[in-house]
C-alpha cells in the first residue's frame, strides 16, 4: 500500500502555518484537559480547590488534598503516558507496514501480554523486578516474547529482512494461537474469567505513583527514540527501494523501530492493561492536521493520544458513576466505529 503522502499543495499550506504553533496549541487543550481530569469524579473540585490543593495552600482542605495528589494526578498523568506513547507507536507501525489500518499490536504485543498476564494470575506468579510487579512484569514479557517470535517466523519464511506482508501475516497467526492459549488456560484452571477481563479491557482505577514511577523512565525512552528515528522513518514509509536509494540500511532502521515501539506498547500494558485503537485513532488526526513528515506528526500523535486517553478515562469514570468503566471499553466504542468508516472510505481494502 502507498503512505499517505503531502501533496504540493499540503506543503504549501502547512509551510504557511508554522507547524510548533498547532503543537502549541495541542499543548495547551492537553493541559486543559489534565485540569479538568482533576476536577471532575465522585466529588467535582472546582479550578480554585485544584490550584490550592496542587500548590499545597495552608487553606486547602486535606482531603481535597488527598483527592488530588494520590487519587486523580497519579492516573491522568499515566493516561497522558500510555496515550502518547501508543500513538507514537501506531504512527510508527502504520509508516514501517505502509498500512493505514496498523495499531500498536499488528504484530501480536497485543495477545503476548495478555498470555503473560494470564499465566501470572492462573499459576500464582509471584516474582517482580526493576521495580514491575508480578503481573505487570508477565505482560511486560509476554509482549516482548510475542514481539520477538513474530520477527524470527516473518525471516523463517524466506521473506527479505522479515517484510512487511510476512510481519502482518506472522502476527496475525501468532495473535490468534496466544490468544487460543489464553482461553485453554482460563478453562483449565477454571481462572475466574472477571480478574482476567479486567487487564485485557484496560483500566487507571487505582493505579498511583509507583506505576507512574516505574513507566514513565521507559515510556519517555521509547518515545524519543521514534522520535529520533523520524527521517529513517519518512524513508520507510516510501517502501524498501526508497529507502535504500537514500542510503538506510533497512533491516537496522525497521529493527530499531520496532523495538522502540514495541517498548511503548509493553510498558503500557503493563502499567494499565490493553488499550485499544489510541494508536489509529490519534496518528489519522495528526496526519490531517500536520501532513505526514513524521518529525512533526509524532509529537502531534503524541499530543492527540494523550488528549483523547485522558477524556476517555474520564467518561469512564463519570458515565455510571460510582461505577468505572474500564477505559479499554470506552476505546473501543469510539474507535470501533472510525475503523468501519476509515475501511468503508478505502472501499474496505485492508493494505
Amino acid at each position: 500500500m502507498t503512505p499517505p503522502q503531502q501533496t504540493d499543495r499540503e506543503r504549501v499550506r502547512r509551510g504557511a502555518r508554522p507547524p510548533w504553533r498547532g503543537l502549541l496549541i495541542l499543548t495547551g487543550i492537553l493541559g486543559v484537559s489534565v485540569w479538568a481530569s482533576l476536577s471532575v469524579g465522585s466529588r467535582w473540585l472546582g479550578p480554585l480547590d485544584v490550584w490550592r490543593a496542587l500548590v499545597g495552600d495552608a487553606e486547602s482542605d486535606a482531603l481535597v488534598r488527598v483527592i488530588v495528589w494520590e487519587l486523580r494526578f497519579p492516573r491522568t498523568l499515566l493516561a497522558v503516558l500510555v496515550g502518547a506513547a501508543l500513538a507514537m507507536a501506531g504512527a510508527s507501525f502504520q509508516a514501517l507496514f505502509r498500512n493505514a489500518l496498523a495499531d500498536p499490536y499488528v504484530i501480536g504485543a497485543s495477545s503476548g501480554a495478555a498470555l503473560g498476564a494470564t499465566l501470572a494470575m492462573t499459576l500464582g506468579w509471584s516474582v517482580g523486578l526493576a521495580g514491575f510487579g508480578p503481573l505487570p512484569l508477565a505482560a511486560f514479557l509476554g509482549a516482548l516474547g510475542a514481539v520477538l517470535i513474530t520477527l524470527l517466523l516473518a525471516e523463517s519464511a524466506g521473506a527479505e529482512s522479515g517484510s512487511v506482508t510476512s510481519l502482518l501475516l506472522a502476527g496475525t497467526a501468532l495473535g490468534a494461537m496466544l490468544s487460543a492459549a489464553v482461553s485453554f488456560l482460563l478453562v483449565w484452571r477454571d481462572q475466574p474469567w472477571f480478574q482476567v477481563f479486567n487487564w485485557l479491557l484496560g483500566s487507571f482505577s487505582g493505579r498511583t505513583w509507583v506505576q507512574v514511577a516505574v513507566g514513565w523512565p521507559y515510556l519517555a525512552v521509547s518515545a524519543l527514540a521514534l522520535w529520533f528515528a523520524s527521517r529513517p522513518l519518512d524513508a520507510l514509509a516510501g517502501g524498501d527501494a526508497v529507502a535504500r536509494s537514500l542510503g538506510l540500511a533497512v533491516r537496522p532502521a525497521r529493527l530499531a523501530v520496532i523495538a522502540a515501539a514495541t517498548l511503548a506498547v509493553a510498558v503500557a500494558v503493563a502499567v494499565s492493561g490493553i488499550i485499544g485503537f489510541v494508536g489509529l485513532i490519534a496518528p489519522h488526526a495528526a496526519r490531517r492536521l500536520f501532513g505526514a513528515g513524521h518529525r512533526r506528526l509524532l509529537p502531534a500523535s503524541g499530543l492527540l493520544g494523550a488528549i483523547l486517553l485522558v477524556w476517555a478515562d474520564v467518561g469512564a469514570r463519570t458515565v455510571l458513576a460510582p461505577v468505572e468503566i474500564p477505559v479499554g471499553i470506552v476505546t473501543a466504542l469510539i474507535g470501533g466505529p472510525f475503523f468501519l468508516v476509515l475501511l468503508r472510505r478505502r472501499g474496505g481494502r485492508i493494505a
